[in-house]
């Protein structure tokens, strides 16, 4: 009976062991040593960007720092395609700039971090202390030869729509150009950023915090045409864009997540209020 047990286990004994062998011969190949049949393969190694590795360091101190957790809302897009639809011409012939879409969301967001201002305020661990900031420094995600950046503008709530514009404009110039510096993108209180101009429909975004301690970013996404039911109880297509609202959960409570992106949305949905600041 032994010799048989024996017989059974040299052979998957012999087997694992010869590939042991192998995976710990093969662990220190690199992949481009590898053979494979067809044609040459080859790798290409280029230095981290001073920008690349401060937004990999960001994202990851974000991810073990804060307690994050996400929130959606659905906005209906009718009111405020209707009023850029409407207005763009105008707008531009009177203010030199153009109308879009972040710049509602942008005066939406300062609007609602003033009513909520644990969503504009961050927990410094080193003095066990709450910072309640009341300016609104909103990081703007915009695109960059070196891949997505986010500078800041600058006292948000104090501006114009038009000026918030503007101040956008001038900042994914510079972005195109690669002139933006460190400094461009330090000390924002609040993040907002759009993957639907790349056709997202739904994410969950990461802490900004590498350029400055922040407890919530806003994600953007495609606006596509759904089914909606009306206050009439009629069904019909509409314009809706996904919401989310990822913030750190130490300092940010649930009702007051909820709340905030619900601002949002009432003003998004009605841009009267963002006129009379409700």
């Amino acid at each position: 009976a032994s010799k048989i047990r024996r017989g059974a286990q040299g052979p998957d004994a012999e087997g694992r062991a010869r590939g042991r062998a192998s995976g710990e011969a093969g662990a220190g190949v690199g992949a481009s040593a590898i053979r494979v049949r067809g044609p040459a393969r080859a790798e290409k190694r280029v230095k981290l960007t001073r920008m690349r590795k401060a937004i990999a360091r960001s994202m990851k101190d974000a991810q073990e720092s804060a307690c994050m957790l996400t929130t959606f809302q659905e906005v209906d897009m009718s009111g405020i395609m209707g009023l850029r639809a409407k207005y763009k011409d105008e707008f531009e012939d009177t203010h030199g700039v153009r109308l879009g879409f972040m710049g509602a969301f942008v005066k939406a967001s300062a609007f609602a971090l003033k009513q909520i201002p644990s969503v504009n305020a961050v927990i410094d661990s080193e003095k066990n202390e709450i910072v309640y900031r009341d300016y609104c420094d909103v990081s703007v995600a915009v695109a960059s030869p070196k891949g997505l950046v986010v500078p800041v503008i600058r006292d948000a709530q104090s501006l114009s729509i038009s000026e918030v514009e503007r101040e956008i404009g001038n900042l994914a110039m510079r972005a195109r150009n690669d002139e933006l510096g460190m400094e461009d993108m330090m000390g924002g209180t609040f993040t907002i950023t759009n993957g639907g101009v790349f056709g997202s429909l739904l994410s969950t975004p990461i802490l900004n915090c590498g350029f400055g301690p922040q407890s919530a970013i806003l994600g953007m996404h495609f606006t596509k045409q759904r089914p909606v039911v009306l206050s009439s109880g009629e069904i019909a297509a509409r314009p809706v864009m996904y919401l989310a609202l990822t913030y750190d959960h130490r300092m940010v409570d649930g009702r007051e997540a909820v709340t905030f992106l619900c601002m949002v949305r009432d003003q998004i949905e009605d841009p009267r209020r963002l006129m009379l600041e409700m």
